[in-house]
């Protein structure tokens, strides 16, 4: 039985390279030293020298779980065309229905996002009852082909999985692998699929061309717009971005009118941040970091908290 140390709780914040082995950095300022490193963090906390921040984006999806006595099928299935759709079934009975995805961070009215699935599901058997819904977020990289092997060519003995697109089951699987092979220097046969150093992804111009205007239109123009919301115009369970003193303030007044004040600036890069009115929840439309109403960080890449502001009403 291998010596085998776990730190649980242990959020870690920054790795840094000295010598031939690695500091992995935790919250709490304590150290871990290791020679082989491995950022199964979702989106990778670290921005350089890897650039995935210039090589993906993050999409939501929404799920709900529905309990019916009509719908009978086993099994998955996902249709080719758009919007995407997928069905399948859980050992309890429940049958999942999936889809509605969109960018993370995106400025429209997600209010209504559980709607269009609960639609198909009423189309199937209209007394069937919805006892579950939720969301959740995967990174997709430019090909949409997973990044995995070497986080960058600069940091030797430093691995990365990530860019899964929400096939999280199967291609962590092939991470596993591909990694575990790696460190013990063996040759994987599907490495070169994965491989996440590669330049072919910047290829995809159109979706390299959209990043860069969502970047561009958060990181600069969104914080040269003057809001014309104010304080008053603020209902009970809203959030938006207003104009305070000369300083733009994140507010959200909750059901008692309680109001709770950020800085909507995302704390990892500096984009300008975008109100979540389904999740109630700050959302960044550049790399998908979000944060809860009150500022705290939930979501990667993002590792710390927003700034709050008090407020004198």
């Amino acid at each position: 039985m291998p010596n085998i140390t776990i730190f649980e709780n242990t959020k870690i914040v920054e790795v840094k390279q000295k010598g031939q082995e690695y500091e992995v950095i935790a919250q709490n300022n304590s150290t871990i030293t290791a020679k082989n490193i491995v950022l199964a963090t979702h989106y990778p906390i670290i921005n350089m020298p890897g650039y995935y921040f210039l090589k993906m984006y993050q999409s939501m999806s929404y799920v709900i779980a529905v309990e019916s006595d009509k719908i009978k099928f086993e099994g998955m299935y996902i249709n080719a065309e758009q919007p995407t759709y997928s069905f399948r079934t859980l050992p309890n009975g429940l049958i999942l229905i999936g889809g509605m995805d969109h960018k993370t961070g995106e400025k429209k009215d997600l209010s209504k996002s559980y709607d269009d699935l609960i639609k198909i599901a009423k189309q199937m058997d209209p007394n069937c009852k919805v006892k579950y819904k939720w969301c959740t977020q995967d990174c997709i990289s430019l090909d949409k082909i997973a990044y995995i092997g070497e986080f960058s060519n600069l940091m030797p003995n430093v691995y990365v999985g990530t860019g899964y697109k929400k096939w999280g089951m199967t291609t962590s699987n092939i991470a596993a692998n591909i990694i575990v092979d790696k460190i013990l220097g063996k040759q994987n046969p599907y490495e070169d699929v994965f491989t996440s150093t590669r330049l072919k992804p910047i290829k995809n111009y159109q979706e390299m061309g959209n990043m860069l205007k969502q970047t561009v239109k958060s990181l600069v123009i969104e914080k040269l717009k003057i809001p014309e919301e104010t304080l008053k115009n603020i209902q009970e369970e809203e959030g938006k971005i207003i104009d305070l003193n000369g300083q733009k303030v994140g507010i959200y007044k909750n059901q008692e009118g309680q109001l709770f004040a950020i800085k909507p600036i995302c704390s990892h890069l500096g984009c300008e941040l975008s109100w979540n009115n389904l999740e109630k929840t700050w959302d960044c439309p550049c790399h998908g970091s979000r944060f809860t109403y009150d500022g705290k960080s939930i979501y990667d890449p993002s590792i710390k908290n927003l700034e709050k502001i008090e407020i004198d009403i």
